[in-house]
């Protein structure tokens, strides 16, 4: 999955587009204005230097959801659900001052606390303009629950659920919600751990990787069906299409090639239809179908005896872990667009742990943090797991490649140089070169001749 830094001289932050948004340009990852979890760029350190504009699209936003939100009708549901116990929620409003204590970029939470001293949060998924359809919105919400549902029912420390409603007419709270636990601790900033904090760290996502290892599935996809273990389609934004003939979901899928092999078909469809990547249409074409003739080439080697799939959280930065102040970890959050995998990615390094300048410099060896981790799983007894994290930077590499958002050029030719590196195909070729290449070897394809042909240029 997708990651994102900072370079403190020109806050110029490597990023993708399929995680996290920007309120100041309104797209996903935006490489100029966000910045990395476990850092904090000194240029954006206080809010008041971000666009005014921005910040009053945010503030709009955000006021036109809480005038929808009846907090009397949430804190009855919520007493009604715990015997009557009476639930309080603080007035709401907008205030840009504690933001990140209640918003991300997907959703707005709501602390309720009931007067035997139990707290919930109220998950509501926010509206602007990089929220999905509402047939989307509601299939992300029914599958991350159906995930937590699914938690609960082993060691892994994410919130409990107790009741979810999806936004409709006769729904008296006024939005849709998921009421949670609240999970004690703040969020992990890795930048900010000793080596020895650290170590205790990986040692328990250790553990929560072990865990999920015991609980295979047979298809790739996503949960859908709360209090069930049913995987259906991908609930993501990026791996959905829509057409004249409605909503459009991929999976879920019987093998990781045919995904990757949709997943990148899906990416070419968008940029002959002008949806993705105006700008740079024929390069982005090129750069994806190259992808797509490699996936053979970087499928991963199949395991002896262990042809399943097992669950991943999609966004591993390290904010989604919850620590406590001696950096235990106290819960792991946000499984919103979780989805099984095969074990080459459900098990390799969680993002979190990378060394982000030498991985963005397109460099093929682990970082000093993955091979810490990858030594932990075999001091655990499982080198099988340990494996997938030695040999998992060619996977992680390629995933990044996969729908980058070009607007950080530099980003992305440092990996995709590392990624044709790795695979010994166009190795050590600039991109220049490449490219002259790239239109020669795909000169008889149609659809890039018609991309060529609106350019008004040929090779």
């Amino acid at each position: 999955m997708p990651m994102w830094t900072c370079d403190f001289a020109n806050c110029q932050n490597p990023a993708v587009r399929s995680i996290g948004d920007c309120v100041l340009c309104n797209r996903h990852l935006c490489s100029d204005h966000l910045q990395d979890a476990f850092h904090k760029c000194p240029k954006w350190e206080d809010a008041d230097e971000y666009d005014p504009a921005a910040r009053a699209a945010e503030a709009d936003e955000l006021t036109e959801l809480i005038k929808k939100i009846n907090t009397s009708a949430l804190a009855a549901r919520a007493s009604h659900l715990r015997g009557g116990i009476p639930c309080s929620i603080p007035p709401l409003h907008y205030d840009r001052a504690t933001r990140s204590s209640v918003m991300g970029g997907m959703n707005y939470h709501i602390e309720m606390r009931f007067d035997d001293g139990v707290q919930w949060i109220a998950r509501i998924r926010r509206f602007n303009a990089t929220s999905p359809p509402a047939p989307l919105r509601d299939y992300i919400v029914r599958s991350e629950v159906a995930t937590l549902k699914f938690l609960e029912k082993t060691s892994v420390p994410a919130p409990k659920v107790f009741d979810y409603v999806l936004d409709h007419a006769d729904n008296p709270v006024g939005v849709g919600y998921i009421l949670m636990e609240k999970l004690p601790g703040k969020s992990l900033r890795w930048a900010l751990a000793t080596q020895e904090q650290r170590r205790n760290v990986m040692g328990q996502i250790a553990d929560v990787l072990i865990e999920l290892h015991r609980c295979p599935f047979s298809l790739l996809g996503s949960l859908d069906c709360p209090g069930d273990s049913h995987v259906g389609a991908f609930a993501r934004e990026s791996l959905t299409d829509f057409t004249q003939s409605g909503m459009q979901t991929l999976g879920p899928f019987s093998s990781w090639e045919e995904y990757q092999k949709s997943c990148l078909r899906l990416i070419l469809d968008h940029i002959l239809r002008q949806e993705i990547y105006s700008q740079q249409a024929v390069d982005a074409y090129l750069i994806h179908q190259f992808l797509l003739d490699l996936v053979p080439s970087i499928l991963p080697s199949p395991v002896q005896g262990d042809p399943k799939y097992y669950l991943k959280h999609a966004d591993d930065k390290g904010d989604h872990i919850l620590v406590d102040e001696d950096f235990n970890v106290t819960g792991i959050i946000d499984w919103e667009w979780a989805h099984t995998a095969p074990p080459a990615h459900a098990f390799n390094s969680p993002i979190g742990f990378f060394s982000v300048a030498q991985f963005y410099s397109g460099a093929n060896d682990l970082g000093d943090d993955e091979a810490t981790f990858a030594r932990i799983l075999e001091g655990k007894g499982r080198r099988d797991l340990a494996g997938f994290v030695w040999n998992g930077r060619l996977q992680h590499i390629f995933e990044f490649c996969c729908g980058y958002d070009l607007t950080d050029w530099n980003g992305f030719l440092g990996l995709f140089r590392g990624l044709r590196d790795a695979v010994k195909v166009d190795a050590g070729v600039d991109w220049d070169k490449w490219k002259t290449g790239a239109l020669h070897r795909y000169g008889e394809d149609t659809d890039l001749q018609l991309l060529l042909s609106k350019q008004g240029s040929f090779p």
